[in-house]
């Protein structure tokens, strides 16, 4: 793999992260709303009210508001949160830990057990395996989710009251003196619910893509030749044209991955987990300017870096494959 390759995918990189950053700060300024009127007391004397927005910065030109934000973010400060008076990058920390370990499990889950079944449905293509699995899939690709969340909240959580309705934390597990084991217990309870949502519907995705790649594989010349020398189905199966038919998988599952930091917002904020995701519906809501802006761009960051590194991975997988 060329070293020019990679220097100029991260110059690349730095370019559309310029131009995206660009965008996003215009875009938010330039949208309708005023942020004062959503987190000041309406009691405030104008006087009062005049200092607050000098103090925000928002009294400033929109161009040297621009710079001084280019300025800051080099430096690694993004900003105060106009709601809640704190630096944006603690609320971040807060609330990113919580998005990966849900997001990042579910779409791991998925992945792993719709490229088995895709590996299985393809290999058994036209029986009633197959259509079953093809027909499942289908339905779990095309659920709304949101429907389909409140669904499981309802019967699951509200009918049977087998799992907690929201949150990720019971409070008397945590403040009192419980063992470790009681509270991860307790974590995974809370998590049920939220990752059985989206494990559902990557499902089906990840089945159907792994199918469909499969079935372009087993029609390759190396797979007969295979064949040909006596190798065993499941050798041929699993070593020789399942590894080549999981690439495009692969790519789905980095880019999910990548999407999947801005917390999956509907989700979260159905079942009230403290995410990336639910914090950017309140700041977008609450034309939360700093806290807004940094959301986009760590989405936009990582979906960058998630698509380099999906480009190497290939390379390395596939040594047909060169840059």
């Amino acid at each position: 793999m060329r070293l020019q390759y990679i220097i100029a995918k991260l110059i690349e990189i730095v370019f559309i992260f310029f131009i995206i950053l660009t965008v996003v700060f215009f875009l938010f300024r330039l949208s309708p709303g005023d942020p004062i009127s959503k987190v000041v007391d309406p009691m405030l004397t104008p006087e009062d009210m005049k200092h607050l927005i000098s103090q925000m910065g928002l009294d400033k030109p929109l161009w040297e508001q621009y710079v001084i934000y280019l300025k800051n973010f080099v430096l690694g400060n993004f900003g105060v949160s106009f709601h809640y008076g704190e630096p944006v990058s603690q609320i971040i920390k807060a609330r990113l830990g919580w998005t990966i370990l849900l997001f990042t499990t579910a779409t791991a889950l998925a992945a792993v057990v719709g490229v088995f079944l895709g590996k299985v449905a393809a290999w058994n293509k036209g029986s009633r395996m197959d259509n079953l699995m093809s027909i499942s899939a289908l339905v779990c690709y095309t659920l709304f989710i949101p429907w389909f969340a409140l669904l499981l909240l309802w019967i699951l959580g509200f009918k049977f009251q087998l799992f907690p309705l929201g949150g990720v934390l019971s409070p008397e597990l945590w403040v009192g003196n419980s063992s470790p084991l009681a509270k991860i217990a307790d974590l995974i309870h809370h998590m049920v619910l939220p990752m059985l949502t989206l494990f559902i519907i990557n499902l089906g995705s990840y089945l159907l893509l792994m199918r469909s790649s499969m079935l372009s594989v087993l029609r390759e010349d190396y797979i007969i030749t295979a064949r040909a020398k006596g190798l065993c189905e499941k050798t041929i199966r699993d070593k020789h044209a399942a590894k080549n038919a999981a690439l495009p998988v692969i790519t789905s599952v980095g880019l999910s991955l990548a999407f999947s930091i801005n917390g999956g917002a509907l989700t979260e904020q159905i079942f009230t987990w403290p995410g990336i995701g639910r914090e950017l519906i309140f700041a977008v809501s609450n034309n939360d300017y700093p806290l807004a802006q940094a959301c986009f761009l760590l989405i936009a960051l990582v979906v960058l870096v998630a698509n380099l590194v999906v480009d190497l991975l290939y390379a390395y997988l596939d040594p047909r494959i060169t840059y």
